[in-house]
């Protein structure tokens, strides 16, 4: 479509578009919704910095702290597309309502948990409950402000995003080494949505939007979900010595199994009347590439950034309190890098230098961040982490931004949440992938350390994480084993990131619109326009 093609048509706006909300009314709407982020984003943050104690005080394993991760992720990822098809259908309010409550549930029960099992179970309602916060957040935001105008409002996403992931490592860290005990890391958070819940309440006003034939395509949902699952299962436990080797029956299986409940998807997604997934959406070019960096972010950020609190518990010897403090570089640099380019974005309208530089330089930071071991300088460390958040902060939220300035407005909710849940998706496969992959180095270490030390190390990969249980000799080689085995997740997450540069390279560079529909007319009607103009103007020049 020309730009002469795109002027005419935002000449003629939709009947039934929506009036243009003042900064200020904006702001109010978005009060509410920004608490309950917060809110969710706050307990993701908590629970990472304390993990290494909760799954040490549970007896836990190495496998099971990628897990608790793991499933949240899934639960995120699986729910997302679910939200956003309900937010096209239905009022994003009363949703945004409903997935705190459910986050509220499984906050509680993660906080009454005696046994990892049941921390897994509420740690996947909290993943529901978070798929719908983040999905329908971004969700209403592009429903109710224009793509040109959505730069500082996405900064302000990324400030909150910031502040949640700088305050939550240390609030989780100061809970831990507390009276409270970890338990209050996940209770924390319930007075604190309840909170978001009243905000919503007052300050968020939309129009309920209802459809007679509006239907969910659970059955391929419920397909997707399996398919998920079945192949994250088998990644995680493919190589241990307890379970099942890469190359095995249970492995054809699983893999076998995943894939065709993937291509069982595809094919029920294709004849839905209404797809959780829509593919006319998804396989659109800016979508589908920005899809594509968004599974290689995720794999790389959630994946590598999870296992940073436990290298410095675990590798380093720091409390969970100075665990949390000394992740706050890579939040500054995300803060940075999420509201400046926001607000760069929103003045010159140009996004795609931010997503190519953002890519370019989150690519260095895991790249330097593969080169450390157990005794890297912390100086060192902050600068590395610094460059991954500021690359962080300028892909995340553009992404978003770019495929939703090719979808109409009744659209965004599934376009946006369906970037969303390929991110955390990939997110989901990073944690369970490179875990797994982590799990392995640190064995492999840790037999060759306790062989020089005389001690038959056996198949220790995957054992209690309970160092304080363990001698004096043979914790300092689990320590050591952890510190130089991180680098290889980092230098994984990096390449992971290098297919992000090449997605991003080639999303085509279309200018922001400044409406917040697409506002097409069929060109049959906007011909029609101008024969009636240039019939009047004939009329008039005759009646002269």
């Amino acid at each position: 479509m020309s730009t002469a093609d795109t002027e005419v048509r935002a000449t003629h706006p939709t009947a039934d578009a929506a009036p243009a909300m003042t900064h200020r009314e904006v702001l109010q709407a978005m009060t509410g919704l920004l608490a309950g982020l917060f809110t969710a984003l706050l307990s993701s943050t908590i629970v990472a910095t304390a993990l290494p104690t909760i799954i040490a005080d549970l007896k836990g394993t190495q496998t099971q702290y990628a897990w608790v991760i793991t499933v949240a992720l899934l639960a995120n990822a699986a729910s997302t597309p679910i939200w956003g098809k309900l937010s096209d259908l239905f009022n994003k309010k009363l949703l945004v309502q409903l997935s705190l409550v459910i986050f509220v549930a499984g906050s509680l029960i993660a906080g009454i948990a005696h046994n990892v099992p049941i921390l897994l179970v509420g740690r996947v309602v909290q993943g529901i409950g978070m798929g719908g916060l983040t999905a329908l957040a971004v969700a209403i935001i592009g429903s109710i402000v224009s793509p040109r105008d959505r730069g500082r409002y996405s900064g302000y996403m990324g400030a909150v995003m910031a502040v949640s992931m700088s305050g939550g490592p240390i609030l989780g860290g100061v809970i831990v080494d507390s009276p409270l005990g970890w338990r209050w890391c996940f209770l924390v958070c319930v007075p604190l949505a309840l909170i978001a819940l009243v905000l919503l309440q007052k300050t968020l006003h939309m129009t309920t939007v209802r459809k007679d034939d509006a239907s969910i395509d659970w059955f391929g949902a419920l397909l997707l979900t399996a398919g998920v699952s079945v192949l994250l299962i088998w990644v995680s436990f493919a190589g241990k010595a307890d379970y099942y080797a890469w190359f095995s029956i249970q492995t054809a299986m699983m893999v076998g199994g995943g894939i065709a409940l993937l291509v069982a998807t595809v094919i029920v997604e294709s004849r839905a009347k209404s797809p959780i997934i829509p593919l006319k959406i998804v396989t659109e070019r800016t979508t589908a590439l920005a899809i594509l960096a968004s599974i290689s972010v995720g794999i790389g950020l959630f994946g590598a950034t999870t296992f940073l609190g436990q290298y410095f518990q675990t590798a380093r010897g720091y409390s969970p309190t100075e665990a949390g403090l000394l992740t706050i570089p890579m939040v500054v640099g995300m803060f940075g890098g999420s509201v400046v380019s926001g607000q760069l974005i929103t003045r010159f309208g140009h996004w795609k230098p931010f997503l190519l530089g953002g890519a370019t330089v989150l690519i260095a930071g895991f790249a330097l961040l593969g080169t450390i071991d157990h005794q890297t300088s912390l100086m060192l460390l902050a600068v590395f982490m610094l460059l991954v958040g500021l690359g962080t902060g300028m892909l995340m939220q553009n992404l978003v931004l770019a495929v939703q300035n090719t979808v109409s407005v009744q659209n965004i909710g599934a376009a946006s949440a369906n970037v969303a849940f390929f991110r955390t998706f990939g997110g989901a496969i990073g944690v369970s992938v490179l875990g797994s992959i982590l799990a392995t180095r640190v064995a492999d270490l840790s037999r060759d350390g306790l062989a020089k030390l005389g001690i038959d190390a056996g198949h220790s990969g995957g054992g209690s994480l309970d160092l304080k249980a363990l001698p004096a000799p043979v914790a300092d080689v689990i320590r050591g084993s952890y510190g130089d085995a991180t680098a290889t997740i980092f230098v994984v997450a990096a390449a992971c990131t290098v297919v992000a540069l090449i997605a991003v390279a080639l999303i085509p560079n279309r200018p922001l619109r400044t409406t917040v529909d697409i506002e097409e007319v069929p060109f049959a009607e906007e011909a029609a326009v101008e024969v009636e103009a240039v019939a009047a103007g004939s009329a008039r020049t005759a009646g002269i």
